[in-house]
């Protein structure tokens, strides 16, 4: 892509402030997107708008919890407020948990839905509301693997909720692909990040026995097909959840 590939466009990440949601942020900027960064880690947060504006980008970055409506609604209100408008809505703040079906607490249930799944509905519902009338936009939903094909290291209330964000996908593409938006899903594997940093050496030798391309996916990778799906080059595309697995997962 060109560098200025995104000039004027104005994407909102949510965590943004590392990891994946990182990775897209630094390759949005590159292609000149201005950048509003969403996360509970302040400190993440600035260290990353730091990097962006030492690259000569423009970043601005919002603390909150994406699970609370409110939350939500005030940092869409201040990203408008900030640039005017959302062109790019990036879905990719979520959490996880190991535990089994048994050992699943009510409480840990509801807050990982309330993380995954409302958030991404709460904040694509405010956005999508300025999309409609703009007649333009383009929100990306991070969903996983494991929405589509159970893990033993996983808890259910992670792939129910990464399956449903699926769903969601289709429904919003549907719904508003008469208004000039459009809304994809990456579906993804295992991704190098601060969890995988976690592994034993035989944990991850393990993974990747099940991983064709024999490595782990980087936020570079996930990145790279975040500025596809949000570009031009992508414009008959809607709807879609691609697989991003290195061959882990074939559909």
């Amino acid at each position: 892509m060109n560098s200025d590939s995104f000039k004027d466009k104005i994407v909102l990440i949510t965590g943004g402030g590392q990891g994946i949601g990182k990775g897209m942020a630094l390759a949005f900027v590159k292609e000149g997107a201005s950048l509003a960064i969403v996360g509970r880690n302040p400190v993440a947060l600035e260290e990353t708008q730091n990097e962006i504006i030492g690259l000569g980008g423009e970043c601005r970055y919002f603390q909150g919890d994406i699970s609370d409506e409110q939350t939500c609604r005030e940092i869409v209100g201040k990203v408008v407020e900030a640039y005017g408008r959302i062109d790019v809505l990036i879905n990719n703040a979520g959490i996880m948990k190991r535990t089994g079906t048994l050992d699943t607490s009510n409480d840990e249930w509801r807050s990982v839905i309330d993380v995954n799944l409302n958030g991404v509905f709460y904040l694509s519902k405010l956005v999508l509301a300025g999309m409609k009338e703009r007649k333009v936009g383009n929100i990306i939903n991070i969903t996983s693997a494991n929405g589509v094909t159970p893990h033993p290291n996983a808890s259910p209330s992670y792939g129910a909720s990464k399956a449903a964000v699926t769903y969601l996908t289709r429904h919003f593409a549907m719904e508003f692909a008469g208004d000039g938006i459009r809304v994809n899903a990456i579906q993804c594997g295992p991704i190098e990040s601060e969890m995988t940093d976690q592994w034993s050496d035989d944990y991850r030798q393990k993974s990747l026995t099940n991983i064709p391309l024999a490595r782990l996916g980087t936020a570079q990778d996930v990145a790279s097909v975040a500025l596809f799906l949000a570009s031009e080059e992508a414009a008959f595309i809607t709807g879609i959840s691609l697989n991003l697995s290195g061959g882990k997962l074939m559909q």
